[in-house]
């Protein structure tokens, strides 16, 4: 997954995460884990991701499995990509 730091950087940024964005890895639950990843807070980040990677994200292409995990969230990202 080449854009992971990337969406981790992004996922940080607009979360404050600070410090604690060096502990997220590939299989960090996000959803449920994260305090600061409320639904104002997906919203922000899938915002953020758009911005980012010039890519436009439909409400229904958005499901609790994409922000489950980091992992998820990246694949989810490179797939947008890919078309």
């Amino acid at each position: 997954m080449q854009h992971q730091e990337e969406v981790k950087n992004i996922l940080a940024n607009v979360l404050n995460l600070g410090e604690r964005k060096h502990s997220l890895r590939e299989d960090t639950i996000l959803l449920g884990n994260l305090p600061e990843l409320d639904s104002m807070a997906v919203v922000n980040v899938i915002t953020a991701l758009e911005e980012y990677y010039d890519i436009s994200i439909d409400d229904d292409e958005i499901s609790a499995n994409t922000f489950e995990t980091l992992g998820n969230l990246t694949r989810f990202v490179e797939q947008k990509l890919s078309y």
